[in-house]
């Protein structure tokens, strides 16, 4: 990214018809990197901006750095509106369940043969085969998908602890945007994109599908496995504190072995190279947990980092607000929000040329640009 304050997508025009987190997912990332995206709400507004419990955050979490317009797409001026509105941008973006935008007449074959240059992002639960009318969650495609079944302990199948595939199937429709644009650069014309929970969610079990490919062995769920490595483990410090550890090269174990003042363990004939370490790994790691069930996690984590050994403390999301690393390295940011308050939320996990793209606008209340974008339509329709 230039040191201007041009944007990687200035120009570009994104209309989105998105609820939940996939779609929006999808949107933020092209509006954070500096497209115009216009989120189409229904009267009264998106209902994710009103979900309880586990959803409350999901319309503030994805999106960020849009306009929002009220169309009542199921009335005919709505409709006329909607799809004059399609016409005068460069993407459309839409996560509804199967068959809707069919019926509605704003499907990509229909569109397509009005606005040729038109680049469609379909967001569903699959792409097409057997399965594509099913409707999906992404606790539905996690069960499907192996990773429910590889996160929990065996016979107890364990979704992750975040929507990971609608987050992730954003990220691939956003893929396909950038693909799909670069494309229309040298064709003139636009095209479908389709991004999908459940091949989001087997492409993330790509590497144990694989395992079973080369092993003849179907792959243990993740607390049952044997590990690559002899130390990589949650261990119990003094005051019921827990650390992760991983030492997972010869060198690092003499060098934990040091840092715990036991080089003794280290100097074991048993124990001198990771593959004799592994095979005597639940011995080791309990002779492991009773040297650390005394040592304080700072003092440790101090000591751990000094000398190059992975680490990591068990944190929670709310204990993240107040992360030194995400706010001195600008990854977490204060956002207007709808009703006026101020939020800190979490930004795209890259840089570009040094910079962080941001937040650059307060969070749209419902229907707050309806009047600036239907102006420029032709029909001037008012809903």
């Amino acid at each position: 990214m230039s040191t201007s304050n041009r944007l990687p997508l200035d120009g570009v025009r994104v209309v989105e018809f998105t609820h939940m987190v996939m779609g929006p997912t999808c949107g933020m990332i092209l509006a954070d990197l500096g497209a115009e995206v216009i989120k189409v709400e229904p009267p009264g507004g998106d209902k994710t901006r009103t979900l309880p419990g586990l959803g409350i955050g999901f319309f503030r979490s994805f999106n960020r750095n849009k306009k929002s317009v009220v169309l009542d797409i199921n009335t005919p001026d709505g409709l006329a509106a909607a799809d004059e509105l399609i016409g005068q941008c460069d993407v459309m973006l839409e996560n509804f369940r199967p068959g809707l935008m069919n019926r509605l007449g704003l499907d990509y074959a229909s569109l397509s043969e009005k606005y040729p240059r038109l680049i469609y992002v379909s967001h569903k639960g699959f792409l097409p085969g057997p399965y594509e009318k099913r409707l999906a969650l992404d606790e539905v495609v996690q069960m499907m998908g192996g990773l429910s079944y590889m996160t929990g302990p065996e016979g107890r199948p364990l979704r992750a602890g975040t929507s990971v595939n609608d987050i992730m199937g954003g990220m691939f429709g956003a893929i396909g945007v950038l693909a799909a644009l670069r494309e229309r650069e040298a064709t003139g014309c636009g095209q479908e994109v389709q991004s999908a929970l459940f091949e989001n969610c087997v492409f993330l079990s790509a590497q144990h599908m694989q395992q079973y490919a080369m092993t003849h062995e179907p792959p243990p769920p993740m607390p049952s496995r044997v590990s690559a490595w002899s130390v990589y483990d949650v261990f119990t410090l003094a005051g019921g504190e827990q650390l992760f550890i991983g030492a997972v090269s010869d060198k690092q174990f003499v060098t934990l072995c040091d840092v715990l003042q036991r080089p003794d363990l280290a100097a074991e004939p048993r124990f001198a190279n990771n593959a004799l370490r592994v095979a005597l790994r639940p011995e080791l790691l309990a002779r492991l947990a009773e040297i650390l069930k005394d040592h304080r996690a700072d003092q440790l984590s101090a000591k751990l980092e000094q000398n190059g050994i992975p680490y990591a403390p068990i944190v929670r999301p709310d204990q993240l607000l107040d992360d030194p690393h995400l706010k001195a390295s600008g990854g977490l940011v204060p956002m207007e929000t709808d009703d006026g308050s101020i939020t800190d939320v979490v930004l795209l996990p890259l840089t570009m040329g040094g910079r962080r793209p941001g937040v650059r606008h307060a969070l749209a209340k419902v229907g707050e640009h309806t009047q600036e974008i239907l102006a420029r339509l032709k029909s001037r329709v008012t809903t």
